[in-house]
C-alpha cells in the first residue's frame, strides 16, 4: 500500500512539475519574441483560421491570436505571481510572529485576520477595486491582500508545532534572538508545507485574475490577458472558435500544473 502511495505523490509532482515547465517555457517565450505585435490590428485578417501564418487564428479586430495568447500568458502569470508574493511575503511576517509569541500577539492579530478571512478573497479584490480603479496593478495589490490570511494561518500553524522542538531550545540556550530563531532556524523547517502552498495560491490566483478579467475589472483593453481574452471570445465561438479555445487550454494547462505541483510538494 505504502509504494502505490509514493508512486502516486511521485506522479503528481513529475506530472505537475513537467506541466508547469512548459508554461513557463512558453511564457519566456513570449517575452523575447512574438510572431506579431499583439496589439496590432489588421482588418484584412478578421477571423482567419489557424493556418502557417496565424496559428492560432486571428481575433474579431485581425489581431494574430497566438501573439495575444504569449502576451496573455505573461501577464496573468505576472498577476498570480506578484498576488502569491505579497499574500505570502506578509503571511510569513504575520504567521510567524503570532505562532512564534502566541499569547496577546497572537489574540489581537489573528482576529484581525479572522475577520478578514471570513470574507471570500474575491469580495476582497472587489470592495478595493471599486476603491482604487481596475488594472493589472490594482489586482495584484487587491488579490495579494486578500491571500495574507490564508498564508498566515498556515504558517502561525507550523511555528506553533516547531517552537518548542529540540532545536529550537537549543538555540535559545546559544543566545539566538527570537527573529534569528524565527526566520533561521524555524522558517526553513517549514518551506516543504509553504511552497505546497505558494503552488496552491498560484492556481487560485490565475483563476481569480481570470475570472476578475473576464468580468471586466481586471486587466483593461489593449492590455491581453488570458481572462480578457476569453471574455472578447464569447461572442464568437462559433464563428471563430480557436480565439476562445487557446486561451482556455493554457488556463487549464497553468492551473493543473500548479495544482499537482502543490499536491506532489505536499506529499513528498
Amino acid at each position: 500500500m505504502a509504494v502505490n502511495v509514493n508512486r502516486k505523490k511521485n506522479y503528481n509532482l513529475i506530472l505537475g512539475g513537467g506541466l508547469t515547465g512548459v508554461i513557463m517555457l512558453f511564457i519566456l517565450i513570449g517575452i523575447f519574441y512574438t510572431p506579431y505585435d499583439p496589439d496590432a490590428m489588421n482588418a484584412a485578417d478578421k477571423f482567419a483560421g489557424v493556418s502557417i501564418r496565424h496559428l492560432m487564428g486571428c481575433d474579431n479586430f485581425g489581431r494574430d491570436v497566438f501573439s495575444r495568447v504569449l502576451e496573455g500568458s505573461r501577464t496573468t502569470w505576472l498577476v498570480a505571481a506578484g498576488t502569491v508574493f505579497i499574500g505570502t511575503f506578509f503571511g510569513v511576517i504575520l504567521g510567524a510572529l503570532t505562532g512564534y509569541y502566541g499569547g496577546i500577539v497572537d489574540e489581537i492579530l489573528m482576529r484581525v485576520n479572522d475577520a478578514v478571512f471570513a470574507f471570500p478573497s474575491i469580495l476582497l479584490a472587489l470592495t478595493f477595486i471599486s476603491i482604487s480603479g481596475s488594472g493589472r496593478y490594482q489586482v495584484v495589490i487587491a488579490l495579494g491582500i486578500a491571500f495574507i490570511p490564508s498564508f498566515a494561518r498556515i504558517v502561525r500553524g507550523e511555528f506553533i508545532k516547531c517552537k518548542n522542538m529540540d532545536y529550537v531550545k537549543n538555540a535559545r540556550l546559544q543566545g539566538a534572538g527570537d527573529f534569528r530563531i524565527m526566520f533561521v532556524h524555524i522558517l526553513p523547517n517549514t518551506l516543504t508545507v509553504l511552497l505546497s502552498a505558494v503552488m496552491i495560491g498560484f492556481n487560485n490566483a490565475v483563476l481569480a485574475e481570470a475570472g476578475m478579467s473576464f468580468l471586466g475589472i481586471g486587466v483593461q483593453p489593449p492590455d491581453a490577458s488570458l481572462g480578457r481574452m476569453l471574455a472578447e471570445a464569447q461572442s464568437y465561438l462559433f464563428r471563430a472558435p480557436a480565439y476562445a479555445v487557446f486561451p482556455g487550454v493554457v488556463i487549464i494547462l497553468m492551473v493543473l500544473g500548479f495544482s499537482l505541483l502543490g499536491d506532489g510538494l505536499k506529499n513528498e
